[in-house]
């Protein structure tokens, strides 16, 4: 298929799905980076191989698989113009991934809780580790909810009529990403300790 083929509308459409996809491997291997780096320093003498996940990251990860199925039924009623309810999927999905960062602001309430701190001397590597790969999440999430409350707004003013849906597409991906990026940082603090 010549990729320079087709209508303006959907060269610009295709090269908006390609940068998305970019940003979205970059992201990949940063978060990749991350978690190497953890692996790695699991061999320091000073590591913590005890540690709990917060009860807080439990909720936060229904949250999040929640929000990626309400972002999924808002970019399908959008496209059956079910615009009412496109909207209640598209604010649900807003309430769900705020509620999402809350929890994860209390989840490290009860890493501070049991003894530590980001840094200083009630900090370890342990801990440490985890607060910056999960305030880097929640960086990438609160991108989300902005880019969510553009969908909403261009949405509310009925910018999404007859088949042209690309932002709520590209707001969908991104936000399946960040989704998929949580439940893999949790699987993955869960297994390796």
């Amino acid at each position: 298929m010549d990729l320079t083929q087709g209508s303006e509308e959907l060269k610009t459409s295709r090269a908006k799905k390609n940068m998305l996809w970019f940003g979205i491997i970059s992201l990949t291997m940063s978060f990749a980076g991350l978690t190497s780096a953890y692996v790695v320093s699991k061999e320091r003498p000073d590591w913590i191989s005890s540690f709990e996940i917060p009860q807080a990251f439990y909720i936060a990860l229904v949250l999040i698989v929640l929000s990626s199925a309400t972002v999924y039924l808002a970019l399908r009623a959008i496209k059956k113009q079910q615009n009412k309810l496109g909207m209640v999927y598209l604010v649900s999905t807003f309430l769900l991934g705020s509620l999402f960062i809350f929890f994860q602001f209390r989840g490290f309430s009860e890493i501070i809780a049991s003894g530590y701190n980001f840094t200083g001397p009630t900090s370890s590597i342990t801990t440490s580790f985890i607060y910056l790969v999960v305030l880097l999440h929640v960086a990438h999430v609160f991108v989300g909810l902005i880019s969510l409350l553009v969908v909403i707004y261009n949405h509310y003013k009925q910018k999404y009529e007859n088949g042209k849906t690309l932002g709520v597409e590209l707001a969908a991906t991104f936000w399946h990403f960040v989704d998929i990026v949580w439940i893999y940082l949790f699987l993955f603090l869960y297994f390796v300790k």
